[in-house]
């Protein structure tokens, strides 16, 4: 369900949640008392949220979805970049906090990780009753939207499939890969393939370099650090 007073901005959500596979809109709503009232009649299992309304604050709904549709998770997407909203909107319950204008990438991202949360909650739910503090913990990090992986936590919008399939591809190339190539090699768009690759470049576990070609701008070319042992 899309909470948005502006309808033009509702219809574009709308138009990327169509492109985003697992998800479909069942309501929007433009002011609060219509939200309270869609809330009561479609229980959605998640709602896209903004923060100003004319006649009262998303952040209040958000506490109100709290008390009387527990079941609703939460994104907000809003032009909101104040401390006190997103502190609000994370002491409330919010899966996720998306700053306007709304970037397709990023939503995907975190409808994916909210899908692998539910799909995770409902699995450990039918399997059996009772959670352990690793599941506990596997869970939590999914709702801030972080990958747990050997004990450590990942950043968030990396994801630990993806950074290994980059770190495989790095191994394989003595010379190094740019970003353009590693993101066909692993079919992902090349902002993505370049935020993979810096991070493991921060990690330690690659090394960066500037290739100087003959036309045009210096690429960075990534290669996989070598042991001397």
């Amino acid at each position: 369900m899309i909470i948005e007073d502006d309808l033009r901005i509702a219809e574009i959500n709308r138009r990327f949640l169509s492109k985003i596979i697992g998800f479909e809109v069942c309501g929007i709503a433009t002011d609060i008392q219509q939200a309270k009232e869609q809330l009561e009649i479609l229980e959605p299992e998640l709602a896209l949220l903004d923060v100003y309304f004319p006649d009262s604050s998303g952040l209040e709904l958000l506490k109100y979805m709290k008390q009387h549709h527990p079941h609703t998770d939460v994104i907000m997407i809003t032009a909101a970049k104040e401390v006190d909203a997103v502190r609000r909107a994370i002491r409330g319950g919010a899966f996720d906090f998306i700053i306007k204008p709304l970037v397709f990438e990023r939503l995907r991202e975190s409808l994916e990780k909210y899908s692998e949360y539910r799909s995770r909650l409902e699995r450990l739910q039918a399997e059996n009753g009772h959670l352990s503090q690793e599941q506990i913990d596997l869970l939590m990090v999914g709702m801030d939207n972080r990958d747990y992986a050997g004990g450590s936590y990942l950043p968030k919008g990396i994801d630990k499939l993806t950074l290994d399939k980059v770190s495989a591809a790095i191994s394989g190339e003595l010379h190094g890969m740019t970003a353009d190539q590693a993101a066909k090699v692993i079919g992902v768009s090349r902002t993505t393939a370049r935020r993979y690759l810096e991070h493991l470049v921060s990690a330690g576990s690659l090394a960066a370099d500037l290739s100087y070609g003959l036309v045009g701008r210096p690429e960075r070319v990534y290669k996989a650090v070598r042991s001397r042992n």
